[in-house]
């Protein structure tokens, strides 16, 4: 209700006043599209590449497995590095990286060059989530975490969502070298604007002293770092809930893999889709990703304002019912024949597998102290991605002697469903700092 004492005008420079965190969450998400931008134009690229190159379905397999790896590994470092150094400090770094790398995979001609051109884009891709995830910890409080995750986490959808549109564009009118020449310069232009603008909460202006004092409430506001913390970065592969988020990201990363990488092909050779169609027709179930991730989020919140759940445990329950379904929906899809109907199960597939990864990036608040938030949040990638790293290969070795992708997607479903007894039996409770 306005304010008699308030102008419409006031009144709505006071409410933008009060919601200057959420402007911080349009940073994370574009930043996370770019960073998908990068990883998912190989999908798109890989029928010319395999055309030009000469390359398997293994190669391409194999390529995604490279990124992977190099992803995984790195996310150990990356969270360590966020928590010591500042997360816009590393990020920017990363941005430039990733771009730098990007931009190369275009210019290169041998699968031994295009191999390294993924090596170096898994090291600079690593920081970004972690980063989010640590930004996220100091400009919200727990209760709005989820949502503000599964905002920002969406970006790993709208990227392959708008990807093929745009990029099969280029693609024929281009060719697919100009695919990674532009998503390249993009990414190196939004960092010089990251730079310029973005703040953290004790250098904002922007910020009102209430809505820093509503933020600070729940131990937000201050970036912390990890020099703060009484407990030692390497103990906590002691703690059993990080190894229960280990393990459920592995299973979750498993199937995404597959999706991100094999979607087009799938539906090209399956299906029998145009290159025309594909821009299109690829893009449509990644909407149902930024469905799950969002509402996935938001169900948290509510769960958590009513007073139904603590934030925790909304969280460890959508994910949960949502790995069940994801099993079920993916296990389906290689015997229906009809292209609406597999659409329909691939956009419900990954709606049910972004409401996972928002939840399980936004838990890392919950389940690490302040000061440690990159780190679990990266160790949680580093399972997930380091397993799930063997998803691309192996499912490109199946369809290469079968013939077929039945088993990649069975298989597929049925460890997508495990994740529910990770994050339910395994993740519990939160790590404790220790009192001096």
């Amino acid at each position: 209700m306005s304010s008699p004492l308030l102008s419409p005008k006031e009144e709505h420079s006071l409410q933008a006043r009060h919601n200057v965190r959420w402007t911080v969450v349009m940073w994370l998400l574009i930043g996370g599209i770019i960073n998908y931008l990068d990883r998912a134009n190989l999908s798109i690229a890989a029928p010319e590449m395999m055309k030009e190159l000469g390359l398997s379905k293994t190669d391409i397999g194999l390529l995604g497995t490279v990124f992977s790896w190099s992803y995984a590994l790195m996310q150990l470092p990356s969270g360590w590095l966020i928590d010591r150094f500042g997360a816009k400090k590393v990020y920017s770094i990363a941005v430039i990286w990733w771009s730098l790398a990007t931009f190369m995979t275009g210019a290169v001609s041998k699968m031994s060059s295009l191999i390294g051109a993924r090596l170096l884009l898994g090291i600079g891709e690593a920081p970004c989530f972690p980063t989010a995830a640590k930004i996220t910890s100091y400009w919200f409080p727990k209760k709005e975490r989820g949502l503000a995750t599964g905002i920002w986490d969406s970006s790993s959808k709208w990227g392959p969502a708008i990807a093929p549109p745009i990029l099969v564009f280029l693609l024929i009118s281009f060719g697919w070298r100009a695919l990674f020449y532009i998503t390249g310069l993009i990414g190196i232009v939004f960092v010089i604007f990251f730079l310029i603008f973005y703040k953290n909460p004790e250098k904002s202006r922007k910020l009102s002293p209430e809505e820093r004092a509503y933020i600070q409430a729940d131990g937000a506001g201050t970036e912390q770092g990890i020099q703060q913390s009484s407990i030692k970065w390497r103990t906590l592969f002691t703690y059993r809930s990080v190894w229960g988020m280990i393990l459920g990201f592995f299973c979750t990363i498993w199937i995404w893999n597959i999706f991100l990488i094999f979607l087009p092909l799938y539906l090209v050779e399956v299906h029998h889709i145009s290159l025309k169609e594909l821009g299109i027709y690829a893009s449509i179930p990644w909407i149902g990703g930024i469905f799950g991730n969002i509402f996935g989020g938001y169900l948290t919140k509510k769960l958590a304002d009513k007073g139904i759940a603590a934030p925790i445990h909304a969280k460890r329950m959508l994910i949960g019912i949502c790995a069940l379904a994801a099993a079920v929906v993916v296990v389906i899809i290689p015997f229906v024949h009809g292209i609406v109907i597999t659409l329909t199960l691939m956009t419900l597939a990954l709606c049910f597998i972004s409401a996972i990864t928002g939840s399980a990036w936004a838990l890392a608040g919950d389940i690490a102290p302040p000061s440690m938030v990159a780190s679990v949040g990266s160790i949680q990638n580093f399972g997930g991605y380091f397993g799930g790293a063997f998803s691309p290969v192996v499912a490109g070795m199946i369809v290469d002697t079968t013939g077929s992708y039945v088993l990649a997607f069975v298989s597929g479903g049925l460890i997508a469903g495990c994740a529910a007894l990770c994050y339910w039996l395994i993740v519990k409770n939160p790590i404790e700092e220790k009192q001096a």
